[in-house]
């Protein structure tokens, strides 16, 4: 029986990624209540989604190099102008569980595949991997990643125990380019010289400017909840940091934050509902009647607010755009 093929796509880093070398499943999210995830068989509602394979390349050559630095020190002088130490390379190789049959069906997979897409969805594989290894290992120091961080983007297929080892039988590898959005984003932000005023102290961080880059990798990673909470605060902060600004042009971004800000505490409230809930070793209130004994409608509970991923996403980007215009036209300074 021939080989049933799988599909991949492969990253390569120059640092390690944090979590251990190995082989993860991870299977899809669904809506399942604490009750549900705390049953026995919970894992079986869910589909596997991914198989991850992490595995580190280089760390043994390093290690070897640095025994043998150390054995020649006492023999050799001090170079002023080392050469620079290898690193370590990380490969992570997302692969579809699905297996395919026939190499003509994965040929056709490869010859039209979407880069920019197939990169993206890998990409929120990877980081649902680091975002759960920095919850379970405690290591605030891990972090998620971008394409344009990747050594390389490769797409392929390969037989089962290839692929769980990181190779292929065929590969090839996918551009990536910065879309014209993000582009744009980072000519108006005018990095460079934002950089040279916050080293040489002519400028200062703001905490809503960390907040809002927090709120935008939660969102842009699905944790909704994290991504409210967060951007609440930074509204919160934006409001008094940057009223403080003399930019003409910040005053109606202003207003515009403060009429968002309230849907956007409805929301990281509506995310919070643990913190809300009764305590259940309180006796049950009793509900007001009137005077034939029947409860009044208009004290009944309200349905609690459903998060809205919308009035979050608009809030966010209102936000980036005050910051933006804040140094858009630069930091020339008179004297």
């Amino acid at each position: 029986m021939p080989e049933r093929l799988f599909l991949f796509i492969q990253l390569e880093f120059p640092w390690e990624l944090g979590p251990p070398d190995g082989r993860y499943l991870l299977r899809a999210r669904g809506a399942l209540s604490p009750a549900q995830l705390s049953g026995a068989d919970a894992a079986g509602d869910a589909e596997p989604e991914r198989v991850i394979v992490l595995g580190t390349l280089g760390a043994k050559r390093r290690a070897e190099l640095g025994l043998r630095r150390a054995s020649s020190r006492r023999s050799r002088p001090r170079v002023t102008t080392p050469e620079p130490a290898p690193v370590t390379t990380a490969r992570v190789t997302i692969v579809d569980p699905v297996s395919l049959s026939a190499e003509r069906q994965a040929q056709a997979w490869l010859s039209g595949i979407d880069a920019e897409r197939e990169t993206h969805a890998a990409f929120d594989v990877l980081n649902r991997v680091l975002f759960a290894h920095r919850i379970a290992a405690a290591d605030p120091h891990t972090h998620e990643v971008s394409p344009a961080q990747a050594l390389v983007i490769r797409a392929g297929w390969g037989e089962g125990e290839q692929v769980a080892d990181g190779r292929w039988l065929h590969a090839r590898e996918l551009p990536w380019t910065p879309s014209s959005r993000s582009r744009r984003r980072v000519s108006a932000l005018r990095p460079q010289e934002r950089l040279a005023e916050l080293l040489g102290a002519r400028d200062q961080e703001m905490l809503c400017e960390e907040l809002a880059l927090r709120a935008r990798l939660d969102l842009n990673h699905g944790r909704l909840a994290h991504a409210a909470l967060e951007l609440d605060s930074a509204l919160g902060a934006a409001l008094t940091e940057l009223g403080g600004e003399s930019h003409p042009d910040l005053a109606p971004r202003l207003d515009e934050l403060r009429t968002l800000r309230p849907g956007v505490t409805r929301v990281a409230r509506a995310v919070l509902p643990v913190a809300g809930a009764p305590d259940p070793s309180a006796p049950a209130p009793v509900a007001p009647t009137d005077a034939a004994g029947a409860p009044k409608a208009e004290d009944a509970p309200a349905e609690p607010d459903q998060p809205d991923e919308e009035v979050v996403r608009h809030a966010l980007e209102r936000l980036e755009a005050a910051l933006r215009a804040r140094t858009a036209a630069g930091f020339t300074r008179t004297t």
